[in-house]
């Protein structure tokens, strides 16, 4: 925040700085931000940090233009004008919100989420400096990582895919998989920082045009109810919903493979999607990431209501390449437990 301050101040701009946004960010975060802006007669939103702050930076640049409160626009193509003009500016490798037209809360109080999706939270400007991505700790690199990489992986799958999310997808699945162990075990190498940055927004891209699946629907619950970030819920889950997914979206998942630059076994494309399940699986054990929900400190008994609130996020239920039910959703849970 401060280079940026200073670079303002030199430019003899005025600023005012919200810094309020925590993870998992809740509604009344935007609104503070927003309520900042309006006293503060502000023309333009920056948002400088992860998805949380950038989530926060869009929705308030709505709520400013707009007013009301984040509950009014949660839904799709609810916000009625466009808010002020933004520029993102992303410090992790991992959410795409520079590029997208979501932005995510947490209501504590019903323990859910819901997001506000509007063609005015696209944001004007995306700024990308793979140099604010260096000091990232390593866990959180592997986490905001994998939930790029979930993005791509869910575009690409999706019933919604398209040859142009393709090209993204395919591209951002490329990088993330070349640098992703790199980024997490050398933070400076500058290289893997600049392609995890680049991968991170093309996924973006992709999940902007072919939306996600069944991961994000199942990881929503585990943010809003147990407070568990969104990138560490995401890679949990990945490996285990695109074993599910797999007889539903095989010569999809073999061509992933050769994106990932995986050897493949001669055999069927049950045979060879396996394999590129296998990897993904590997990849999110060798990054630390914990295996079973009870390590999460998630009750047993919280599982029934999961799968029910995961089964709700409807439009990722949708889109998943495999048509799934509230006892499916319920049995990955159960799987996954311990």
């Amino acid at each position: 925040t401060d280079k940026v301050r200073q670079e303002l101040d030199r430019m003899g701009l005025a600023a005012a700085v919200y810094d309020g946004v925590g993870p998992e960010p809740a509604p009344a975060m935007a609104e503070a931000a927003a309520a900042l802006g309006r006293q503060s007669d502000c023309d333009l939103v920056v948002g400088l940090g992860g998805g949380s702050a950038l989530d926060t930076a869009k929705a308030a640049a709505v709520l400013v233009t707009n007013g009301g409160r984040v509950a009014d626009y949660q839904g799709l193509d609810l916000v009625p004008g466009p808010g002020l003009p933004t520029i993102m500016i992303p410090t992790t490798a991992g959410t795409g919100a520079e590029v997208t037209f979501t932005a995510v809360f947490t209501d504590r109080d019903t323990r859910s989420k819901g997001g506000i999706n509007s063609r005015y939270l696209y944001p004007d400007t995306a700024l990308l400096d793979p140099l604010l991505t260096h000091g990232l700790p390593a866990d959180v690199t592997a986490f905001t990582g994998l939930d790029a990489l979930t993005h791509a992986l869910e575009a690409y799958l999706g019933r919604a895919a398209n040859p142009l999310t393709d090209l993204y997808a395919e591209k951002a699945v490329a990088l993330i998989s070349a640098n992703l162990r790199r980024a997490v075990a050398e933070p400076g190498h500058a290289a893997a920082r600049k392609d995890m940055l680049l991968g991170s927004l093309l996924a973006g891209l992709a999940l902007a045009g072919a939306g996600v699946g069944a991961v994000h629907a199942m990881a929503y619950p585990l943010g809003a109810m147990f407070d568990v970030p969104h990138g560490k819920a995401n890679s949990f889950l990945l490996p285990h919903v695109l074993a599910f997914n797999l007889p539903a979206c095989a010569p999809r998942l073999v061509r992933l493979a050769r994106m990932m630059n995986l050897p493949l076994r001669p055999g069927s494309d049950e045979v060879q999607a396996r394999d590129t399940v296998e990897a993904v699986a590997q990849l999110v054990t060798d990054l630390g990431v914990p295996g079973t929900l009870s390590a999460l400190n998630v009750p047993r008994e919280a599982l029934p209501e999961m799968a029910a609130k995961a089964m709700g996020v409807a439009r990722p239920i949708a889109n998943n390449p495999r048509t799934v039910t509230q006892t499916d959703l319920l049995a990955i849970y159960q799987n996954i437990y311990e």
